[in-house]
């Protein structure tokens, strides 16, 4: 299937990779179905969360353990239920990035990550229920913490 996007111009979109999302995203929740669109400078940890029903709409994603390894949370049994989630392997986390004029001051949604069970094709962004977690965590401080630390 062919998809022309405001960000990346004419994709071919394999069916097999289209996530399904019962509820949408926050703000999104009439949009169903995604694809990752991976970076393809393979140095850069974003990738993107492209709308099938909106061609307009992609967000920037990051595997949030790229810059805080520490990062932990329980999903709910809900969550596992309706990603039919089987085992531990077949689940993929990203954060929403948002990256400002000033790239120094780009945070990630560590509070409500986008969730995959890879196996199903299937996501849900959730909120995690832990005060340690904003929704605007700078990514530059935690990779200059990593730094620091080692």
């Amino acid at each position: 299937m062919k998809l022309v996007t405001k960000h990346f111009g004419e994709i071919d979109v394999n069916e097999k990779e289209i996530i399904y999302f019962p509820d949408g995203v926050f703000s999104f929740e009439d949009k169903k179905r995604f694809i990752i669109i991976n970076n393809p400078n393979e140095e850069l940890p974003f990738n993107w969360l492209q709308s099938i029903d909106n061609p307009n709409l992609a967000f920037v994603i990051i595997n949030p353990f790229i810059f805080k390894p520490d990062y932990d949370f329980t999903l709910q049994q809900s969550v596992i239920d309706k990603l039919e989630i089987k085992e531990k392997k077949d689940v993929v986390v990203y954060c929403i990035v948002v990256i400002p004029e000033d790239f120094n001051k780009m945070t990630a949604n560590l509070a409500a990550p986008v969730i995959v069970n890879a196996s199903k094709m299937k996501g849900k962004q959730v909120i995690i229920d832990n005060d340690k977690y904003s929704p605007k965590h700078s990514i530059i401080e935690e990779l200059q913490k990593q730094r620091q630390e080692e």
